[in-house]
């Protein structure tokens, strides 16, 4: 996968939005759609090769769209919301969810690409209709190799068996775990084991990554 070029999955239950979408995305030098679907459980969602997720969903409610967020989220996607509404609690609800974008049914294209590339350089973006609200800090994005390390710190492994496991130095899981410090405020072992559980992070083998592959108008915050 070219490090230059965002690809994206589109989660849409409309046609006419799906082709709308098409042509705003596809025509950039940087972005690539691999896969629509009409629901975030399709499986074209999971592709290893999706970096980021754009979810409309014109028929389900606030807190299903959240629900949606969230497992894409432990998942770890970047994802970002198309609000069919103007509801800022709609907006508070997929950002604590883990959306790393929010934007409202009135953005525009030049708007949509600003924000699938800063949520693609590893930034939060959320548009105009969030502008002087407050809005909460959405949880940390934690990369598909630091997940990994966090299922191994949860099931008692040791740095160098993560490091054996992983075919990587002892020196480069001390880094991952330093970041995964930094992100989850968790000093201890235990803290980051709870931090996993917390997540949903604990599911899964660590050795499989195939369900792997974050104000003014237009806010970009930096990552973590």
């Amino acid at each position: 996968m070219s490090a230059s070029v965002t690809h994206l999955a589109v989660v849409c239950d409309s046609p006419l939005l799906q082709l709308g979408l098409t042509r705003a995305i596809d025509i950039q030098p940087d972005m690539k759609i691999m896969a629509f679907a009409e629901c975030a459980d399709d499986s074209p969602c999971m592709a290893g090769d999706v970096d980021v997720v754009l979810l409309v969903n014109l028929q389900a409610r606030d807190h299903v769209v959240s629900r949606q967020v969230a497992r894409l989220h432990c998942q770890g996607r970047a994802v970002i919301v198309m609000s069919t509404t103007d509801e800022q609690s709609d907006a508070v609800l997929c950002i604590k969810a883990g959306a790393r974008g929010y934007l409202s049914r009135q953005t525009t294209a030049a708007e949509l690409l600003t924000a699938i590339r800063a949520v693609a350089a590893g930034r939060d973006y959320f548009g105009a209709s969030l502008a002087g609200r407050s809005i909460p800090a959405p949880p940390p994005h934690i990369t598909s190799r630091e997940r990994q390390i966090l299922r191994f710190v949860a099931s008692g492994a040791t740095d160098r068996e993560i490091a054996a496991k992983l075919k990587i130095t002892e020196n480069t899981v001390h880094t991952h775990l330093e970041r995964l410090r930094r992100k989850s405020g968790s000093r201890r072992r235990a803290e980051l084991t709870r931090f996993a559980l917390e997540n949903g992070m604990t599911d899964s083998d660590p050795t499989d990554l195939s369900c792997f592959t974050g104000p003014s108008p237009g806010v970009c915050r930096p990552g973590c």
